[in-house]
């Protein structure tokens, strides 16, 4: 994995960090490269509330974000941004709103490399909304200083659409890093781990490619 001068992650909700690009961040900060997680929103909306549940919907923002600072930590991220925002509301924000708040994270931190979703092939549309203002946000920059932008992308029709990923992270040696952060977001992913559970005791091959090995677009921009 490249050595980077910064790297700025930019997702909506908590937890959307640790499925796909836990294990890339954990990797670039063992290499000592700087990472930034903004989280647009404290995921309030969400419909899981643990399993069996064990908050409701008034106590939810509450324990994601200590979900979510639980993750950071466990991962080593020490810039983490909850930016504010409101779940399921992104896609409403004003697009110049959304862009300046990326750029003014972009020009603060001078990151190499800005991590987020591919718009149009994320499935949730806070999702898309996220991607498309840092996407935005960079493009208004001249070309010499953009940083490169990584998209996680994972609609049905992503490979068909844009082509196999061009950046495959093999995170095999800290896959118990992104499994610790996958954990601790606890009221989201308890049900999916009780599954998974069996599958990761016995190796199953499907099951190690997805734990092992995340997969990113370099994003093209026009000119």
């Amino acid at each position: 994995m490249k050595k980077e001068r910064h790297v700025l992650v930019v997702f909506p909700h908590p937890d959307d960090e640790a499925f796909g690009v836990s294990g890339t961040i954990a990797t670039h900060i063992k290499n000592g490269t700087p990472v930034t997680y903004a989280c647009l929103t404290l995921g309030e909306m969400g419909r899981n509330m643990g399993n069996p549940p064990f908050t409701n919907r008034e106590e939810l923002p509450k324990i994601r974000k200590k979900e979510l600072m639980e993750a950071a930590r466990t991962l080593g991220i020490q810039d983490l941004r909850m930016m504010g925002l409101r779940d399921k509301t992104i896609e409403f924000e004003d697009d110049d709103k959304m862009t300046n708040l990326i750029s003014s994270l972009i020009e603060e931190l001078n990151p190499s490399l800005v991590i987020t979703f591919y718009p149009g092939y994320a499935v949730h549309p806070d999702h898309n909304a996220t991607g498309a203002a840092v996407i935005r946000a960079v493009e208004k920059m001249p070309a010499a200083a953009r940083p490169t932008v990584h998209c996680v992308a994972f609609s049905n029709d992503c490979v068909e659409k844009l082509g196999e990923a061009d950046i495959i992270n093999n995170i095999t040696p800290v896959n118990e890093l992104k499994l610790a952060a996958i954990k601790a977001h606890r009221s989201q992913t308890e049900a999916t781990l009780a599954d998974m559970e069996e599958k990761l005791k016995n190796q199953d091959p499907q099951v190690m490619v997805w734990l092992n090995n995340e997969r990113f677009w370099t994003y093209k921009f026009d000119k």
